[in-house]
């Protein structure tokens, strides 16, 4: 799918023609900043909502996509010499009007980058996808951005590492909805698969799903990164409605409203924070839309199961508190941890068809669930003995590294509870496979997953010393009875080794092994 259109004479010249117009506006924006001290972040904002305006015109503008990505390339070079060298304050400039700091922002990179990525795909008969990606992404971002900025609202809690506030998340919401409602109808002439059959109720409904996720991915990402995954996310779900048959818009709309309503109860019930919550919105929307009960029930098996499991026995498992690094309120880096893997394979699923994803996908379940049961099971049984799975020595409960028995029954229990919630969905491929050799498979897949986690935890996993309890901990601070934060002092792994991360190596090393084993019996 990745080619190259041809071009004709006229595009030479229209190219010459946007250049020159992109350069000259940057260095008016830029004599701006530098001579008169406009605020760079408002006209940074104006020139994005600008490049979004233009990406949608792009193939009016163009007959091939050869010019297109020939300038799209010169600024995405331009753009990175210009991040390393501050050369343009206007794209990079990391201080607001009101002096709060900003993190570096890659956002000036990515548009660039993201654009010749679609143009590459859908130049041609789904020209209208990359359009719609590129205009929501260029308009619906800098409004919330501009709003926020401007009413200095309500800052969102526990969301991300820059400052999102409900304004901002607002204006992004309306201006999303309206601008892909607009796209839509604008294209529904050349709609195909199960798009080109929707009612006008349900092209609304879509319009609203969708601007509801960008609205969560451009909530959640910092660093400029909503630049790359709003129109990818748009891309993938229009692209897959319109070519997958596996795909409807009745079940994708099923799907999101289920997946919104479980992160707003999740949220009620103290699953989950805000990160979390919206994590969960995103993740759920995609599995149970695009995959199905196949794919949904064992999600909401691991799912239910150890949010539950983690609010058992809190009276025995408080003395731990402060030892992990997180509480059993998961945040959006754990929902990513223990669910991003099996994210990503059910996308790979949807674009490949291959069964062999569907084993991963139990596979790197199985492996999630192995660790949190081993963990909770672990520390609320009485008085279990944890031994280091390096040396076998003898460690207090709740040691990174430590194994016990009950914690590795529970481990293995839970692996097979994944295996069973997709044989009670008759799934066809474990049938064909082998029942039992898909519990064992799926099983031992889980289990030797978490002895892996167990293995990252003892060996690489960060660990620290905490001075005022004088105990081993997972977390890099802690608080003196005066409310004062004190820094833990590493003493064994590596800073960036989280627990976050060696979750994520577990889940990934479940997916291998389920995956490997498949193919290779």
């Amino acid at each position: 799918m990745l080619r190259l259109q041809p071009s004709v004479a006229g595009d030479v010249s229209v190219f010459f023609l946007v250049l020159g117009v992109i350069l000259l506006v940057l260095l008016f924006g830029e004599i701006l900043v530098r001579r008169f001290s406009s605020n760079a972040f408002i006209i940074r904002k104006v020139l994005h909502l600008s490049l979004g305006v233009l990406g949608f015109c792009m193939p009016f503008l163009f007959y091939g996509n050869r010019y297109p990505l020939l300038l799209a390339a010169f600024f995405l070079v331009f753009n990175l010499i210009s991040f390393r060298s501050v050369l343009f304050r206007v794209l990079h400039d990391r201080q607001r009007d009101d002096e709060e700091a900003m993190l570096p922002g890659y956002g000036p990179v990515l548009v660039p980058l993201v654009f010749v990525v679609q143009a590459l795909f859908f130049w041609g008969d789904a020209r209208w996808i990359m359009q719609t990606g590129m205009l929501v992404m260029g308009v619906g971002d800098a409004m919330a951005a501009l709003v926020g900025s401007s009413l200095r609202g309500r800052h969102i809690e526990k969301l991300t590492k820059s400052r999102k506030t409900v304004e901002g998340s607002l204006a992004m919401l309306a201006t999303s909805f309206v601008l892909l409602a607009c796209s839509l109808f604008f294209f529904r002439s050349g709609f195909s698969g199960s798009l080109g059959a929707v009612s006008t109720i349900e092209l609304l409904a879509l319009a609203f799903l969708l601007s509801l996720l960008v609205t969560a991915v451009e909530a959640i990402l910092s660093y400029g990164l909503d630049n790359l995954f709003i129109p990818v996310s748009i891309a993938y779900i229009l692209y897959l409605l319109s070519t997958n048959p596996a795909v409807d818009v009745n079940g994708f709309l099923l799907g999101g409203l289920f997946a919104f309503l479980l992160s707003i109860l999740s949220l009620k019930l103290k699953f989950l924070d805000n990160s979390g919550a919206t994590a969960t919105f995103l993740l759920g929307t995609t599995i149970f839309g695009i995959g199905g009960l196949e794919w949904t029930v064992p999600l909401l098996t691991f799912y239910i199961l150890s949010s539950v499991l983690s609010k058992l026995g809190t009276k025995k498992k408080a003395r731990f508190d402060l030892v992990f690094e997180k509480g059993s309120q998961r945040d959006a880096g754990q929902v990513f941890a223990n669910g991003g893997i099996a994210w990503l394979i059910m996308i790979a699923y949807s674009l490949s068809g291959d069964p062999g994803f569907y084993f991963a996908y139990l596979g790197t379940l199985a492996a999630v669930q192995s660790d949190t049961w081993a963990t909770e099971i672990g520390t609320m049984w009485s008085n279990p003995k944890a031994r280091l799975i390096t040396t076998m020595r003898q460690v207090p409960v709740g040691t990174s590294g430590g194994v016990s028995i009950p914690g590795t029954l529970g481990a293995f229990t839970g692996a097979l509870l994944i295996c069973a919630s997709a044989i009670i969905m008759q799934i066809e491929w474990l049938y064909q496979f082998g029942l039992l050799q898909s519990f064992l498979l799926i099983g031992f897949s889980g289990l030797l997953a978490s002895l892996v986690d167990s293995f990252f935890g003892a060996t690489i996993q960060a660990q620290y010393y905490d001075p005022v309890r004088e105990k081993v901990t997972e977390r890099t601070h802690s608080y003196n009875k005066d409310g004062t934060l004190v820094q833990n002092k590493l003493i064994k792994g590596y800073h960036r080794v989280n627990n976050d991360l060696v979750n994520t190596l577990c889940a990934l090393s479940g997916s291998a092994m389920a995956y490997v084993f498949f193919r290779q019996l």
